[in-house]
């Protein structure tokens, strides 16, 4: 049987948006109840896997390794509490720099999301807070729950749960 999942976007949705590129584990902050959400999805059956546009690698402003460390920001926490994060996929371009087939709102990251992890899209959802994040879930077939910048996660996951 295909996995059903949640994809999220990073950015004001797992962290607090803060105007500009979070880079450094220092700057990175959980939105409110954004754990405790995870560990629902989590609970649910729900494989979890974040789906991020990261053009200040394209600018040159960080790279992948900084990507890779405020992943470590978001993993620690989450198995010490019991919740896996299954995957990550990030887009490092920006539009004004370069095309690409990846940047939302397109959706190859999806797609190479769920080719990879076996994901049935009319199961799974994506949580992200723009719609950008909607397109690139609608362009596949996947469910978009699109919430506030930086407003608790528990509200996306009452309405995935109540579908």
């Amino acid at each position: 049987m295909k996995n059903k999942a949640v994809f999220l976007d990073r950015d004001g949705v797992l962290n607090k948006e803060r105007g500009e590129y979070t880079y450094e584990s220092r700057d990175f902050e959980w939105v409110p109840d954004s754990i405790e959400a995870l560990k629902i999805l989590n609970d649910n059956g729900f494989v979890l896997i974040i789906i991020s546009n990261q053009g200040g690698i394209s600018k040159k402003l960080y790279n992948k390794e900084d990507i890779l460390n405020i992943e470590k920001s978001i993993t620690t926490p989450l198995e010490k509490e019991g919740i896996q994060l299954l995957d990550s996929f990030y887009c490092p371009h920006h539009s004004a720099i370069e095309k690409c087939l990846c940047r939302k709102p397109k959706s190859l990251m999806l797609e190479r999301a769920m080719a990879k992890h076996n994901i049935d899209p009319g199961r799974s959802f994506f949580i992200g807070d723009s719609t950008r994040d909607m397109v690139a879930g609608q362009r596949i077939g996947v469910k978009g729950v699109l919430m506030q910048k930086n407003d608790s996660l528990l509200l996306a996951v009452k309405d995935i749960l109540n579908e």
